[in-house]
């Protein structure tokens, strides 16, 4: 499947509008194990970044995906903003080596690019309950099927999500909770489900 910049800003449109249905619930998550805003700082950044994209004529997806992680980090408070923004970064550096239309695999790729740029900045890894336990298992699915099947997508990004809540906090403010933390479900790994099932959509609608 070929993709392009369009395809890009219908993705993040498809999130804003996704974490804006979800914001409060977001929150919710955030209470037990956090400062309670996550769901509040999403919605702020997100918000920002469809007011941004879909009133710019864009010719490269990377030019999308680098306004997106510059809005990130400036408006999404806490450590999400840093992270997301990292995440998106990435992605944008990877794609600058694609032209104007890019396939699967060079989107495979850029997300992989991303999870690696996310466990560095928070020197984190699978099993310690934040957004990596939703980005690295559903790249490594990506990377083993070699292109991006929408259900499937969302699945594993579900599914990978819901198992943060056998996970005991070991970074950011979630850690402070210790044993407390375990049965709660990752505030940043359900923002990640989301932005993953936003693709998932994105994809299904263009095919």
């Amino acid at each position: 499947m070929k993709l392009e910049a369009n395809d890009i800003v219908q993705w993040l449109i498809n999130v804003n509008r996704e974490i804006q249905e979800h914001k409060d619930y977001l929150s919710r998550l955030d209470r037990p194990i956090g400062d309670g805003d996550h769901g509040i700082n999403m919605a702020r950044g997100f918000r920002a970044v469809e007011e941004r994209i879909k009133n710019t004529e864009y010719v490269t997806a990377s030019e999308v995906l680098k306004d997106t992680a510059f809005l990130l980090i400036s408006k999404v408070g806490g450590a999400s903003g840093p992270l997301f923004g990292t995440a998106f970064l990435k992605m944008s550096t990877e794609l600058k080596k694609s032209n104007t239309s890019f396939d699967d695999r060079i989107l495979i790729n850029s997300l992989d690019k991303a999870v690696q740029g996310v466990m560095e900045l928070g020197k984190a890894k699978v099993g310690e309950k934040t957004m990596v336990d939703v980005w690295h298992p559903v790249v490594d699915c990506l990377k083993q099927e070699g292109k991006i099947q929408p259900e499937q997508l969302s699945n594993v990004a579900n599914k990978a999500m819901k198992s943060t809540k056998k996970f005991q906090a070991t970074k950011g403010r979630a850690a402070y909770f210790k044993e407390a933390s375990v049965g709660h479900i990752d505030p940043g790994s359900a923002s990640s489900f989301l932005i993953f099932e936003s693709l998932a959509k994105m994809l299904k609608e263009k095919k």
